[in-house]
Formats: structure tokens, sequence, C-alpha cells
């Protein structure tokens, strides 16, 4: 199993940047595939961007494609995004995700059995 914990959330002002991190425990956090996620007050939760465990590879959704980078550190148990060019669009919860059965990558949400409790990031106008 694996324990996640985000950080790096906050308040930034449009155009702005964050960088949000995800801490895992467990000795086999290389091989779980990662992904991160939002959700905005009174919407679903939605895929932002996944990594391989390897981190060969990453997909993003289309509207974060160009503005955020998904990275990992499987010798420091760490997984990362990189927002830019923030937008008040962009204000949720995110949260990070694993899962060690996904081969490659998955936008899907129910294909992540392990996830954080979510840090906040709020942009403004």
């Amino acid at each position: 199993q694996v324990q996640l914990v985000e950080s790096g959330g906050g308040l930034v002002q449009a155009g702005g940047s964050l960088r949000l991190s995800c801490a895992a425990s467990g000795r086999t956090f290389s091989v779980y595939a990662m992904a991160w996620f939002r959700q905005a007050p009174g919407k679903e939760r939605e895929f932002v961007a996944a990594i391989t465990w390897r981190g060969g590879s990453t997909i993003y959704a289309d509207s974060m494609k160009g503005r955020f980078t998904i990275s990992r550190d499987n010798a420091k148990n760490t997984a990362g995004l990189q927002m830019n060019s923030l937008r008040p669009e962009d204000t949720a919860v995110y949260y990070c995700a694993a899962d060690r059965t996904i081969r490659g990558l998955s936008r899907e949400r129910g294909m992540y059995a392990y996830w954080g409790q979510g840090t906040q990031v709020t942009v403004s106008s």
C-alpha cells in the first residue's frame, strides 16, 4: 500500500505559477502509476495529468497541455505538478492518486486505488 500527502497549494493571481508536491510512503512507490485530479465546487473530480511508473510517458487533459507538467522522483518517493499560466477556472482542490495495477497511463479516476487528502488551489482574477 501507499499513502499520499499533497502540499504546495495556495492563492495565486491569474497568470501565476504554483508547484504541487505529492509525498508517498511505502517502499514500492516506484511501481505505482501516478496522476493528478482536481475537483472544483459543485463539479465532479476531473483528470489533470498522469505519469507512468518509470516516468517515461505522460498525458494531460486538453486544457492543461502546455501549462502543466507532471513529474516524479522515485528515489525521493515524490510526484509533482508544475502549474503555469494559471487561470481562475483552475481553482479547485487538487488530488494526487496512485495505483500499481495500471499498465501505462489512465485518465480514469476509478482506476486509482490510492488518493491523497487534497490541496486547495485558488486563482484570483
